[in-house]
C-alpha cells in the first residue's frame, strides 16, 4: 500500500500544512513501514521529530482502518503503548500527543501510568484503557501483575520504546525485553484462539457439501480480528544501532528495519577559557571561578540549561550564580533527582513557558523533554562521553532547523583538551556503543514473581518466551531449573526458610497465593536500587526533597547543609524524615551523593590521545583544535619536562617528593580502567619485592605512591602491564569478594531476597547490606554455584572493573611503545593526580588549597 494514497496520510499532511510544517523523509519512511505492519528502530538527532515518526504513524494506520469513524467516540481499546524511561518525559510526550489528537478532532484518550499516577486514575484505566498509554518499565510490569492482564493487550497494535539507547545498557532494558516477550506471547495466544474460533465457523459436513447443499451449521467466515503487533524503538545515535535493533526485536524473531534521519543537525561548540591558563592544573577548582563568564551568556539568551555532572556541584553552582547576579533571583532554578517532585514540575512548566532565564541541572534533564525556549546549553566539566555531550547539546535548538549551541566550561585547564576531543569525535561520528546486559537472573526472578501474582505461568510455555529475549537466549536448562527451584523451594541453601518459598504449584501452574508476599512484591517492582533516601521536610511543614541516609547520618543537630538551593539547619530525624528549618548561615555543607563519579568513555579517551598529538605536530594548530592552541604553554611545558605520548604510546613518570616515591601512568582510559590497572600493577610489583602502595587516579592516569623506590623500568614494564593471567590477577589484586558482596546487595533486592520495608519505614542501608552479606556468605559456603552469587562476581568484572575494556587497553599498550621518564620536576600531567592523592589525606579544603598554591609557586621557579 502506497502511504501517500491513504486517507490517514492525507489527514496528517493537511494538519501539518495548516501549521506550516511538512514531514521529513525519515518520518514518511517510518509511516510507510507502519502501515505495512513492519517493526524497527528510528534513529534521529535530538529535536528532529523522532516521537512523531511513530506516534503519527499509529494515527495514520488507525485512520486508514476507520476512515469514516476515526473521529467517532467509540471504545477502541488500547492501541499504542509508549514506554518511556523518565516520569518527566511522560508528561511532556502526553501533552504533545493530546495537542495533535485535539486538533485532529479525534476522540482518543492519552493516559499516563507511573509512580506518580493517582490510584483513582489507575482504577479508571482499569475500567477502560485509553487508546495511548505512556508508561515506565516498572509500571508496565505492575500491569502484568493484574488479574486478566492479557485482555488489556488484545487490541494493541504498536508497542513503542522511547529512548531505547538509554534503557538498553541497563537492567531496565532487561525489564522491557521481558515485558515485550510476555505481551508478544499474549498476542500469539490471542491469534491462536481467534484462529480456532475461525476454523470452528467453517462448514464441515462433507456429505452435504458434496451434494451441493448448504450446511445448516454454516456461518459466514469472518476475518481474524486480532491486529498485527508491531514493536518500534526510538533511539538517539549510538555506535551499535544494529545490535540495539536486534535486542529490541529479538522476541519477534525478525530482523526489522532501521530508519535513519539523514539530517545535518548543526551544533555550535564553544569553549569558555579562563583568563590565565595554569601550567599546573588541579581538578575541580576552576569551574566555579568562571561563574562571571557564565552570567553574560545567561543574559544574552532567552533560556540556558547549565548541566553539572553531580547533584552536589549543581547546588554549589546555583548558589554561586545568585551570589554573582542577585537580580537573577526568581529567574534561575535548580533541577535534580533529589528535589521534591512538585518543585521539579514547577521548573519544567516554567521552562516550557519561557519564564526562566536559566536552570542548573544534572542528568535529570538529559532526555527527550522538549523545552523550545532553551537556546543555549552550558556543559560544566567533562561530559565523559561523545553521546552524552550530543544529547545535552540537543536540548538547545530543539527544532530540526535550529542550531544547537553548547558551551564547554572546564573545571581545570587540562580539561580543555576534552573539548577538542569532543569536536573530533562528533565530526567523525565516533559515538559510544551501549552493551546489552546478559543473564540478569535477579530481574528474571522478579519478573516470574510478577506474573505469578496475576494469572500464574506454566514453566514449559514461559521458558520459550524468556529464551526468545536477547538477555536470556543462552540460558541453560540447568539454570532454568535452578530458577524454578529457588522460587518454589528457596534453592539449595535457603530451603529451610518458608519466606523464600514464594511460588506454589497448582495443577501445573506456578502462582503466588500468599497475599502478604504479593503485596510486598508489588511494592518493590523495579531495578533501580539506591541507598536509602530520607525525605527532607520543614518543621513547619512542606517537603523540600530527598537526601541519602549515609550523608545525613554524619550530621549533628545545628549543622547546616544545602538542598534545592536553600541553606537548611538540621534538627532531627523522625519517622524516616529529616526535619529542618531555614538557615541564614553563609557556610553550609554540600551533600555528596553516591555514584556521582562517571568514567571517561573509551571513544572519548581514544580521541583525547589523538588530539594531544596535534600540539607535537609541525605547522600551525588547525582551527578546529583552538583549545590545544590555548593550552600550548601547558603542553609545551609537559613536552619540555617529560613528553606527550603519541596515540600508540604509554607514558610513565617517576617522581620523588616529601610524600615518598611516585609512579604516574597515563593510559587516558577513564577512571574505572585506570583504577583496575593501578591495582593490578601494584599487585604484580608486590610479587617482585615486599612493598605497599596508596593509589590515586583520574580519567587520564593513575599514581602509585610508596615510601620506597618502585621497581618499574624498561626491563620489566611490558611484563608488568601484560594481559596474561588478567582475570586471576584482578581477583587477587582487589578484594573481589568484598566488591561482589556490595554488588550482591543490589542483586538481592531486585531478586526479592531482601525486603526493603514498608513505605515510610524503609530498612536502613547498613541493615540491608548486613542482610545481603549474611545471605552472600550462606551462598558462598553452601551453594557456591548459586546463580545470583555468580552474577555478582560477573557484574563486578563487567561494570566496576570494566574487564573487557581493561584487556583491550593492555593489548593496545603491549602493541605500542612504553616511555619511562624520570623528570626533574613535577609535570602538568602528573599534578592533578598528585593533588587528588593529597586531598584524600585529612586536610581541610583551606589547608589543601594553601598547600597546592605553595607547590605551584615552587614549580614555577
Amino acid at each position: 500500500m502506497d502511504l501517500k494514497a491513504t486517507p490517514g496520510y492525507k489527514v496528517i499532511e493537511d494538519w501539518l500544512q495548516s501549521k506550516g510544517n511538512h514531514p521529513f523523509l525519515f518520518q514518511e519512511q517510518t509511516w510507510q513501514y507502519i502501515i505495512n505492519e513492519e517493526s524497527g528502530l528510528v534513529n534521529a538527532p535530538t529535536g528532529c521529530g523522532k516521537t512523531f515518526s511513530v506516534f503519527l504513524g499509529a494515527l495514520i494506520q488507525f485512520i486508514n482502518q476507520h476512515p469514516a469513524k476515526y473521529q467517532a467516540k467509540i471504545k477502541n481499546g488500547l492501541q499504542l503503548i509508549w514506554i518511556t524511561p523518565l516520569r518527566a518525559l511522560a508528561k511532556d510526550i502526553g501533552r504533545a500527543m493530546e495537542e495533535v489528537i485535539f486538533e485532529l478532532d479525534m476522540k482518543w484518550k492519552v493516559g499516563i501510568r507511573n509512580g506518580d499516577t493517582p490510584i483513582s486514575e489507575r482504577q479508571k484505566q482499569k475500567r477502560q484503557m485509553p487508546e495511548v498509554l505512556i508508561i515506565t518499565p516498572e509500571s508496565l510490569h505492575l500491569l502484568l501483575a493484574q488479574k486478566n492482564y492479557p485482555e488489556v493487550f488484545k487490541t494493541l497494535k504498536i508497542l513503542a520504546v522511547d529512548e531505547w539507547h538509554e534503557l538498553m545498557g541497563g537492567k531496565r532494558g532487561v525489564q522491557v525485553e521481558l515485558a515485550i516477550s510476555r505481551i508478544v506471547g499474549c498476542h500469539r495466544l490471542a491469534i491462536q484462539q481467534a484462529d480456532a474460533v475461525l476454523e470452528s465457523s467453517i462448514p464441515v459436513n462433507i456429505a452435504e457439501k458434496s451434494a451441493g447443499r448448504k450446511s445448516k451449521a454454516a456461518k459466514p467466515v469472518t476475518e481474524n480480528k486480532v491486529p498485527a503487533l508491531m514493536i518500534w524503538g526510538i533511539s538517539a545515535t549510538i555506535g551499535n544501532l544494529d545490535q540495539a535493533r536486534e535486542v529490541l526485536l529479538s522476541t519477534l524473531k525478525i530482523e526489522g528495519v532501521i530508519v535513519k534521519a539523514n539530517l545535518n543537525k548543526q551544533i555550535d561548540i564553544q569553549s569558555i577559557y579562563p583568563d590565565e591558563i595554569e601550567k599546573y592544573p588541579w581538578a575541580g577548582h576552576l569551574g566555579i571561578k568562571l561563574v562571571d563568564k557564565v552570567i553574560p551568556i545567561i543574559y544574552a539568551n532567552r533560556t540556558t540549561l547549565i548541566f553539572i555532572n553531580t547533584r552536589g556541584m549543581s547546588e554549589m553552582w546555583y548558589q554561586a550564580l545568585l551570589t554573582a547576579a542577585p537580580d537573577l533571583a526568581g529567574a534561575v532554578a535548580l533541577h535534580h533527582g533529589s528535589i521534591e517532585q512538585e518543585l521539579r514540575l514547577w521548573v519544567e512548566d516554567n521552562l516550557h513557558t519561557g519564564k526562566l532565564k536559566a536552570v542548573v541541572c544534572t542528568a535529570s534533564l538529559d532526555l527527550g523533554v522538549d523545552f523550545r525556549p532553551v537556546d543555549t546549553v552550558i556543559q560544566v566539566g567533562s561530559p565523559k562521553g561523545v553521546a552524552r555531550f550530543l544529547q545535552r547539546a540537543g536540548r538547545s535548538g530543539h527544532q530540526p532547523d535550529a542550531v544547537s549551541r553548547i558551551y564547554f566550561l572546564p573545571t581545570h585547564s587540562l580539561e580543555l583538551v576534552e573539548a577538542a576531543a569532543l569536536k573530533k569525535g562528533i565530526a567523525e561520528n565516533y559515538i559510544e556503543s551501549k552493551e546489552p546486559m546478559l543473564l540478569c537472573f535477579d530481574v528474571l526472578l522478579q519478573y516470574l514473581c510478577t506474573i505469578a501474582i496475576s494469572d500464574g505461568f506454566k514453566p514449559a510455555e514461559i521458558i520459550e518466551e524468556v529464551k526468545s529475549t536477547y538477555c536470556f537466549r543462552d540460558i541453560t536448562d540447568e539454570e532454568w531449573q535452578d530458577v524454578l527451584f529457588f522460587l518454589t523451594q528457596g534453592g539449595k541453601a535457603l530451603q529451610q526458610y518458608d519466606e523464600y518459598k514464594k511460588i506454589e504449584v497448582i495443577d501445573g501452574v506456578y502462582k503466588i497465593q500468599n497475599r502478604r508476599i504479593a503485596m510486598r512484591h508489588r511494592m518493590h517492582i523495579g531495578t533501580i536500587v539506591s541507598d536509602a533516601m530520607l525525605k527532607v521536610k520543614f518543621m513547619t511543614g512542606g517537603y523540600i526533597g530527598v537526601i541519602e541516609e549515609y550523608f545525613i547520618s554524619r550530621l549533628t543537630a545545628g549543622d547546616v547543609f544545602t538542598l534545592a538551593g536553600r541553606n537548611l539547619e538540621f534538627i532531627m530525624i523522625k519517622d524516616m524524615t529529616v526535619l529542618v528549618k531555614k538557615s541564614n548561615a553563609k557556610k553550609s555543607l554540600v551533600p555528596s551523593w553516591l555514584g556521582g563519579r562517571m568514567s571517561l568513555s573509551a571513544n572519548l579517551g581514544q580521541k583525547l590521545r589523538e588530539v594531544l598529538m596535534v600540539n607535537s605536530e609541525d605547522g600551525p594548530v588547525p582551527h578546529m583544535y583552538e583549545e590545544v592552541k590555548v593550552l600550548k604553554p601547558l603542553l609545551d611545558l609537559q613536552t619540555q619536562l617529560s613528553t606527550i605520548p603519541a596515540e600508540n604510546e604509554l607514558l610513565i613518570e617517576h617522581h620523588e617528593t616529601r610524600e615518598g616515591f611516585h609512579v604516574l601512568v597515563f593510559p587516558f582510559e577513564g577512571r574505572l580502567v585506570n583504577e583496575a590497572m593501578a591495582a593490578i600493577l601494584a599487585f604484580r610489583i608486590s610479587l617482585i619485592t615486599p612493598i605497599t602502595f596508596s593509589i590515586a587516579m583520574n580519567d587520564y592516569g593513575f599514581e602509585l605512591l610508596s615510601d620506597q623506590p618502585i621497581p618499574l623500568d624498561d626491563t620489566n614494564v611490558y611484563e608488568l602491564l601484560s594481559a596474561d593471567n588478567l582475570l586471576e590477577d584482578i581477583q587477587r589484586s582487589v578484594n573481589s569478594t568484598e566488591m561482589a558482596k556490595r554488588k550482591f546487595r543490589d542483586i538481592a533486592v531486585i531478586g526479592g531476597l531482601i525486603f526493603q520495608g514498608m513505605p515510610g519505614e524503609k530498612v536502613k542501608a547498613r541493615h540491608l547490606q548486613s542482610s545481603a552479606g549474611l545471605i552472600f556468605n550462606v551462598f558462598a559456603e553452601y551453594e557456591p554455584n548459586n546463580l545470583l552469587l555468580r552474577q555478582a562476581y560477573r557484574e563486578v568484572l563487567d561494570q566496576q572493573m570494566d574487564e573487557v575494556r581493561l584487556r583491550n587497553a593492555l593489548h593496545r599498550i603491549a602493541a605500542g611503545n612504553i616511555i619511562v621518564n624520570f623528570p626533574k620536576k613535577l609535570t602538568p600531567f602528573c599534578f592533578p593526580i598528585l593533588v587528588d592523592g593529597l586531598s584524600r589525606n585529612n586536610l581541610s579544603s583551606e589547608k589543601l588549597e594553601d598547600r597546592i598554591k605553595r607547590m605551584q609557586s615552587q614549580l614555577a621557579k
